[in-house]
């Protein structure tokens, strides 16, 4: 289950990931709220954050992922990954070179921190 964080400045999106994440959370949450985001809004900052109790993505919910990222490969400006699951954590820092705009890693404990960076103004 995903669902979308509140109290963001415009231009900054987030969700959080509960139990199993699904394609149809996708297709239900994610991108229509990403599409709106990026109709208003030329460059993108998201905070994703992984909850204690997620439990996997099925593939299609991955494949879902690499889609909405690559749509919209030139629009992010800042991501922030929340997680303390050590398999995304692996695949964060092996792969978080090939994210378009900035990428930080963040621990659970970090959450506040990486709202924070990822709400920041430029240059702060």
């Amino acid at each position: 289950m995903i669902v979308q964080m509140t109290g963001l400045p415009p231009g900054v999106i987030g969700f959080t990931a509960h139990n199993q994440v699904t394609a149809a959370d996708y297709e239900r949450v994610i991108i229509p709220d990403i599409e709106a985001a990026f109709a208003i809004n030329r460059k993108l900052r998201v905070i994703f954050h992984i909850d204690q109790d997620f439990t996997g993505f099925d593939a299609a919910a991955m494949w879902d992922d690499a889609k909405l990222g690559m749509r919209h490969f030139s629009g992010w400006e800042r991501a922030a990954l929340v997680t303390d699951v050590g398999w995304l954590r692996t695949l964060s820092k092996t792969l978080g070179f090939l994210s378009p705009g900035e990428f930080r890693l963040f621990s659970t404990a970090q959450l506040d921190e990486a709202r924070a960076w990822v709400c920041e103004a430029e240059g702060g």
